[in-house]
């Protein structure tokens, strides 16, 4: 009997998802501002964000090792309890301690927190519905996450320029203890399996096990990451650190309108991951693994008119709208991108491995993003007032990598 998507359980799953992404969106996105403001330095915001990302690269695969011994419903609810907990302690001690290493000790934490939860919530969904509507929970996920994305910066943003942080902090710890309390009542099928030995030795078999299957077993997943980890360096970094270096730094806005339109740029590509979930999931049918690389190119070439617009003599209001416009654009196709990508490894991979196979991948392409981002801190800083440079290097290196990904992705469909 084919099962319904619209399940009860599948319902509370994206309930919960809505509330605990909306706290995910607004904390990251006012934490490393806030230290932005207070610092001023994109050197120092790049290497917290960078260090920031180390222990999610760390726990991802021991969270889709729990994930496949361990009830999926249970690590969320208890993640969700935890991290409202960190909040609530920073909420506390902010103002009594030195910023910079609470700010990162509890950015750790947090990221350290999503890469345990990510693989619980991408594992449970083969659980809860079939395997040819797995395109179609992974489209929903997706927009959620994007959705949680384009309004917690946005509100994250206005709240953060009119009221500071303290706000945001209790709202936050707030969404977190809701969405825990809701996810008590969801109900994921759960089939435990046999455990011997430390977790250490657990850890150990489990990665070996899945790396070798991604490398010699499934060696097109093992590219296909190679291809994210190079966008994730070259491309994702470049945004993440440019947006509020460029909108709070360098374009001559107030400090309270330029947190403002960072915020609205944040809400721009969360708004542009939400198009592309919602394209995703509406032509999940006619989409091909062979157009993939194409994606990929279409995405890189929205680089170059954020490096014209700052290189050539143009008003900050106009250089913020192509900035802004061009990351929505990107973030279109780079959504759609990755639920392709995720959805073709979901498929590939037996159920009973898929939660620490994608952990591995969620690692391995996680990898990448710290150095990337301390890259682009310090490029940024050295290269102040030639921004342009920045940008136009990075586009030319992911624009590189995704001509090179359009032969691996035919030759992939081929096959």
């Amino acid at each position: 009997m084919k099962q319904k998507l619209y399940t009860k359980d599948f319902i509370l799953v994206v309930i919960g998802q809505i509330i605990s992404l909306f706290g995910n969106a607004a904390i990251r996105f006012a934490l490393p501002l806030y230290l932005l403001n207070q610092t001023g330095s994109s050197a120092l915001y790049g290497s917290v964000t960078a260090c920031a990302f180390l222990p999610m690269i760390f726990f991802s695969p021991m969270g889709g090792i729990i994930a496949d011994r361990v009830n999926k419903r249970n690590i969320m609810v208890f993640l969700d309890f935890f991290t409202a907990a960190v909040i609530l302690a920073f909420t506390m001690l902010h103002t009594s301690i030195d910023l910079v290493l609470l700010l990162t000790i509890t950015l750790m934490l947090l990221y350290g927190i999503a890469g345990a939860y990510q693989p619980a919530v991408q594992a449970s969904m083969p659980a809860l519905v079939d395997s040819d509507q797995l395109m179609a929970a992974n489209s929903i996920i997706n927009m959620i996450s994007s959705l949680a994305s384009l309004l917690g910066p946005i509100l994250g943003g206005i709240l953060y320029s009119s009221y500071g942080l303290t706000p945001i902090l209790w709202v936050c710890t707030a969404c977190f203890l809701l969405s825990a309390t809701m996810e008590i009542f969801i109900h994921i099928p759960f089939s435990g399996q046999p455990t011997s030995g430390s977790i250490w030795q657990i850890l150990k078999t489990d990665l070996t096990d899945s790396f070798r299957f991604i490398r010699y077993d499934k060696p097109s997943i093992w590219k296909a990451i190679l291809t994210v980890c190079g966008i994730n360096l070259f491309l994702s970094a470049m945004i993440v650190v440019s947006l509020p270096w460029l909108i709070t730094e360098i374009l001559d806005f107030s400090p309270a309108r330029g947190n403002e339109l960072y915020g609205f740029a944040q809400g721009a590509l969360a708004a542009g991951g939400l198009a592309g979930g919602i394209c995703a999931g509406a032509f999940s049918r006619r989409l091909s693994i062979r157009n993939t690389g194409n994606l990929l190119i279409t995405g890189t070439l929205c680089v170059f008119p954020i490096a014209a617009v700052f290189f050539f003599p143009s008003s900050d209001l106009n250089r913020y709208i192509v900035l802004t416009l061009c990351c929505f654009l990107l973030m279109i196709f780079s959504t759609v991108f990755t639920i392709q990508i995720m959805s073709f490894i979901q498929a590939q991979t037996p159920s009973r491995i898929v939660g620490k196979v994608i952990s591995v991948i969620l690692t391995i392409s996680m990898c990448t993003q710290p150095l990337g981002n301390a890259l682009y801190g310090v490029l940024f800083e050295l290269f102040r007032g030639h921004e342009a440079a920045v940008i136009l290097f990075s586009g030319i290196v992911s624009l590189f990598i995704a001509c090179i990904s359009r032969r691996f992705f035919h030759t992939l469909a081929e096959e």
